[in-house]
């Protein structure tokens, strides 16, 4: 089951509003046999211009789902984004059940987490965000599928064949590169 963190930018989060952001975000569990028990971190901005931005991001031990739509109008966003994950969650069973039927050697998959430090500032450089990964063994076509799940344009992994790290990234001409270490 779900439990929500629902955040406000600008805007004050009523009841209406969590109730249909729980309602909304709530139908993803019925993709699930187990309900996951997760935390579902909803961020809503409002801008000056009279656009509203959803974000949501779903932590999961074997997946991250995230979303974000802007439009004008609070609930069309929160609809939208909805939308998104649950595309996001087909395309990641039908990999899944896919790869179980070809190699029947998938007990369950590849488990990665992320932990973000958000604005951390140092004075003697510019960075301003860190982020900690704990890399779990998958093979570079499950990282690109993470990669894009996640909507970057790249994505670190551990080679499960090599054990050594690997990067995945997205190129201009949209075709995907490996970066391999030593």
């Amino acid at each position: 089951m779900f439990r929500y963190n629902v955040r406000g930018e600008n805007i004050e989060v009523t009841e209406a509003i969590r109730n249909y952001v729980e309602k909304k975000v709530g139908k993803l569990e019925r993709y699930f046999d187990n309900a996951p028990d997760a935390t579902a971190h909803v961020n809503l901005k409002v801008y000056t211009e009279k656009t509203a931005k959803v974000e949501v991001t779903i932590p999961l031990p074997y997946l991250v789902l995230r979303a974000e739509e802007t439009s004008p109008d609070l609930y069309a966003s929160v609809d939208l984004v909805v939308d998104k994950l649950e595309r996001q969650i087909r395309k990641f069973k039908t990999k899944i059940n896919r790869r179980t039927r070809e190699t029947a050697l998938i007990d369950q998959a590849p488990v990665f987490t992320l932990d973000e430090s958000a604005d951390e500032e140092a004075a003697e450089t510019d960075i301003v965000r860190t982020k900690r990964l704990s890399l779990k063994p998958m093979d570079s076509e499950e990282a690109v599928l993470q990669m894009n799940m996640l909507g970057h344009n790249f994505f670190i992994f551990e080679d499960a064949e090599t054990n050594g790290i690997s990067i995945v990234y997205r190129r201009k001409d949209g075709k995907y590169g490996l970066i391999e270490t030593n």
